[in-house]
């Protein structure tokens, strides 16, 4: 059990370094901008507080380090899903990982984001409160597509 929980740090920490590069990607282009997680930062932050869905976080307290928290919480997240599929895998799944497996449970992480990352943060579930949310909903399960291509492929490099 041990060295699944390990592996699944491992394709976690991975699938977030690989999620994190296609956002450097595709916010280089021209129109585009990258993610910024100090709103997450505040949101985890102001958890503390039992504060779980803002009308707009930017109207909440800021906290001094939002920017380096957010960045902590979105690698811890991303370990954690890492954790979770490498226990629900196996070692059978490590032994011959298949790509599909980890691109269904990707998708299922959208929900996370959608029905509590996103309503936390005051843009509504799925973003429906923003005029562009479908194209957030899109480049959310791209997003989200990129970080299961990362978990397959660190865990390749494992075998």
């Amino acid at each position: 059990m041990m060295s699944l929980i390990i592996d699944g740090i491992l394709i976690g920490a991975g699938a977030t370094i690989v999620m994190d590069i296609w956002d450097c990607i595709f916010g280089s282009l021209p129109g585009q901008s990258r993610s910024n997680w100090a709103p997450v930062g505040r949101w985890f932050w102001r958890l503390k507080d039992g504060q779980v869905f803002h009308q707009d976080i930017n109207d909440a307290a800021p906290y001094e380090h939002e920017l380096a928290f957010g960045w902590f919480c979105h690698y811890a997240v991303g370990i954690i899903y890492g954790v979770i599929f490498a226990l629900y895998g196996g070692t059978e799944w490590f032994a011959n990982p298949t790509f599909f497996p980890v691109w269904i449970w990707g998708i299922i992480t959208v929900g996370a984001g959608w029905f509590l990352l996103q309503p936390g943060l005051g843009i509504g579930v799925a973003a429906s409160k923003l005029p562009n949310a479908w194209t957030v909903r899109i480049l959310n399960i791209v997003a989200h597509t990129f970080f299961a291509l990362g978990m397959f492929g660190t865990a390749l490099l494992l075998k």
